[in-house]
């Protein structure tokens, strides 16, 4: 199972919001070229992120995107569900949907996909923002001004 683009470059894109928001909102554009992530794709991604609360766009001249939560608040649980979906390797284990399948009360392998839909959840919501801005800015101290995200 991989995460799409959207989950990955949306997490680099929320997570770069974060860390340049101290001086103000974050351009799309800004986004686009440290990330490399070309701005229509891009576009998209914060369209989403805006529709699930998680980020604010700001219009005008000095306009651009900051995070509609504090860091410690926005889990890369939170982001991934925006942009992927249910976090569920497959519909019957997908939170509300369990009554979906007809084999359920006799599946041999519908544990197997619902613990690792929990180990999943447990990981990307054990990591805030904060968590992952705070290991940027140890990778940057060590010398490294292109680190990746």
């Amino acid at each position: 199972m991989k995460l799409s683009t959207k989950g990955r470059y949306g997490l680099r894109a929320i997570l770069d919001i974060a860390i340049n928001q101290d001086t103000g909102p974050v351009t799309i554009h800004s986004i686009a070229q440290r990330q490399e992530i070309s701005e229509r794709y891009l576009e998209q991604l914060l369209v989403t992120l805006k529709q699930s609360g998680l980020i604010n766009s700001i219009r005008g001249f000095q306009g651009g995107y900051v995070l509609n939560k504090e860091l410690k608040d926005i889990s890369v649980g939170d982001v991934v569900r925006a942009l992927e979906g249910p976090i569920a390797p497959v519909e019957c284990v997908e939170d509300g949907r369990a009554g979906s399948c007809t084999r359920i009360d006799f599946c041999v392998t519908r544990k197997v996909w619902d613990d690792l839909k929990n180990a999943m959840t447990k990981v990307l919501d054990s990591y805030s923002l904060e968590d992952l801005s705070l290991e940027s800015r140890k990778i940057k101290d060590r010398g490294y001004d292109n680190y990746c995200i």
